[in-house]
């Protein structure tokens, strides 16, 4: 079993800061691409950052300049920096991650339970 569990979302002024981290667990021979996922209320989930195994970012252009995404390795766990919070960023952000169980299987796309994020006075 693979579980990906997020932490650190919550209620935030507008111009705040929050730190999203996601720690995968469970039977893991390696890890390619980690990401972070956000769905608002009557929105499709959007992607909102990702990064390669090798440590190179993308991101949504509604979020750059002010999300950083990480990862270390060692701890399989993927972390989201995000500054300058607007009221639009509320949502609820999903973690995800292709990860290969053993060395000669597949890569599956596993998701975390989600964590909510207020961006509100």
């Amino acid at each position: 079993q693979v579980q990906l569990v997020e932490s650190g979302g919550g209620l935030v002024q507008p111009g705040g800061s929050l730190r999203l981290s996601c720690a995968a667990s469970g039977s893991i021979f390696s890890i390619n691409a980690m990401g972070w996922y956000r769905q608002a209320p009557g929105n499709e989930r959007e992607l909102v950052a990702a990064i390669t195994s090798g440590g190179n970012p993308t991101y949504a252009d509604s979020v750059k300049g002010r999300f950083t995404i990480s990862r270390d390795n060692a701890k399989n766990t993927v972390y989201l920096q995000m500054n300058s919070l607007k009221p639009e960023d509320t949502a609820v952000y999903y973690c995800n991650a292709d990860i290969k169980k053993r060395r000669f299987t597949v890569v599956a796309t596993y998701w975390g339970q989600g964590t909510q994020v207020t961006v509100s006075l």
